[in-house]
C-alpha cells in the first residue's frame, strides 16, 4: 500500500513536471513570435524617427517612441489572430507581468527625461543642456537588455540570455561612450556633408541594431526552436 502510494506520489510530481515544460515551450514559442514582433516595430520606428529627424532637423520626433508600445501591441494582436490563445500559466504569467513592468518604467522615464531636457534647454541654454541632459536611450537599451535576459533564464534558453546581456549592455555602453560620433569623427570628417548625414541617422540605426540583437534575433530562435 505504501508503495503504490510512492508511485502515485511519483507519478503525479512527472505529471506536474510535463506539464511546466509544456506549458513553457508554448509560452517560450509565443513569448518568440512578440519578441520578433517587438524588434521589427522597434527597428522601423527607430529608422523612421531617424529618417524624419535628418529631413527636417526637430528633435520632436523621438516623441514617437511614446506611442511604440501602442504600435507593438497592434501589431501583435494582428500576428496572433488565427493562432490558438496561449493558457494561462505561471511561465506566461511571469514573462508577460515582467514586459508589463519595463513598459511602465520605460515610457515613464522617457517622458520624465524628454520634459527634463526640454526644461534645462529652455531655461539654462545649449550649455547648461550639454552639460545636465538626461540620455535615455542608453538607460532604456540597458532596461530591455535585463528584462530580455530575465525571461531567457525563465523559459531556460541560454541564446535569448546572451542576446539580452549583449543587446542590453553593448548598447548602453555605445550610447554611454558616444561611440556613433567617435566613428563619424574618425572616419568622415573629410567628408562634412556625408558625415553630417550619417551622424543624424545612427542614432536610429544603433537602436535597430540593438533591437534586432535583443529583439529580433532572439524572437526568431525561439520561434523555430518551438515549432
Amino acid at each position: 500500500m505504501e508503495e503504490n502510494n510512492n508511485m502515485t506520489a511519483e507519478r503525479s510530481l512527472e505529471i506536474i513536471t510535463e506539464q511546466i515544460e509544456r506549458s513553457r515551450k508554448e509560452v517560450a514559442k509565443d513569448t518568440g513570435l512578440s519578441l520578433y514582433i517587438a524588434g521589427l516595430c522597434t527597428m522601423g520606428v527607430a529608422l523612421f524617427v531617424g529618417i524624419c529627424e535628418l529631413l527636417t532637423n526637430k528633435q520632436f520626433f523621438k516623441l514617437l517612441y511614446i506611442g511604440l508600445p501602442v504600435v507593438i501591441y497592434f501589431a501583435d494582436q494582428y500576428a496572433k489572430r488565427n493562432k490558438p490563445k496561449v493558457p494561462a500559466s505561471f511561465v506566461g504569467s511571469m514573462v508577460s507581468k515582467t514586459w508589463r513592468t519595463f513598459w511602465v518604467f520605460a515610457i515613464s522615464f522617457y517622458v520624465f527625461s524628454t520634459l527634463y531636457n526640454y526644461y534645462i534647454g529652455q531655461v539654462g541654454g545649449i550649455d547648461l543642456l550639454m552639460s545636465l541632459a538626461i540620455h535615455p536611450f542608453r538607460i532604456l537599451l540597458l532596461l530591455m537588455g535585463m528584462v530580455i535576459t530575465i525571461n531567457g533564464y525563465t523559459l531556460k534558453s541560454p541564446l535569448m540570455v546572451w542576446c539580452g546581456i549583449i543587446g542590453g549592455i553593448g548598447g548602453f555602453i555605445w550610447e554611454a561612450f558616444t561611440l556613433s560620433a567617435f566613428f563619424v569623427t574618425c572616419f568622415l570628417s573629410p567628408s562634412p556633408s556625408l558625415g553630417g548625414i550619417i551622424n543624424g541617422l545612427l542614432p536610429g540605426i544603433i537602436i535597430a541594431l540593438f533591437a534586432f540583437i535583443g529583439l529580433t534575433l532572439p524572437g526568431m530562435i525561439l520561434k523555430k526552436k518551438c515549432l
